[in-house]
């Protein structure tokens, strides 16, 4: 049984006429009011953009990790790339160039990406000294 908290501030406020029939239509007002009141609390899920709701804790600690997650260096040159918010504003090239890297496979600058060679089994591009390496990870036969 959850254990009750002590409660002795009472605070009040004006409401029109059919909201206060709502709420003391109510089974528990008070929760109801104090759920209400923590939800607006809540903080815009930053994974989904607000289409969700999460704790403060939740959203400045996961904040945290996706601003790190929001870029990584290029796995042929080391130029820093950073992640698109909307994937809906990229390109048809770029779009294809982090799918191959959201699907397991290396992630290239624009520049480093025009200069590997393409895969002739699964399309991804591959530097040449990484080809032997992924036909062995990705096309184990």
């Amino acid at each position: 049984m959850p254990r009750k908290t002590n409660k002795n501030a009472v605070v009040a406020f004006k409401v029109e006429k059919n909201l206060a029939d709502f709420l003391n239509r109510l089974p528990n007002k008070s929760a109801f009011i104090r759920k209400a009141i923590a939800a607006q609390m809540n903080m815009a899920c930053p994974l989904c953009k607000g289409t969700g709701q999460v704790s403060r804790w939740v959203h400045e600690n996961y904040m945290d990790l996706l601003h790190r997650w929001s870029e990584r260096q290029c796995d042929g040159c080391g130029t820093g790339i950073a992640f698109p918010d909307d994937p809906g504003n990229l390109g048809h090239a770029e779009q294809h160039r982090l799918e191959q890297f959201f699907k397991g496979g290396p992630l290239y600058c624009d520049p480093c990406f025009d200069k590997t060679a393409t895969c002739n089994d699964c399309g991804w591009h591959i530097a040449p000294e990484k080809v032997a390496e992924h036909h062995k990870k990705v096309h184990r036969h």
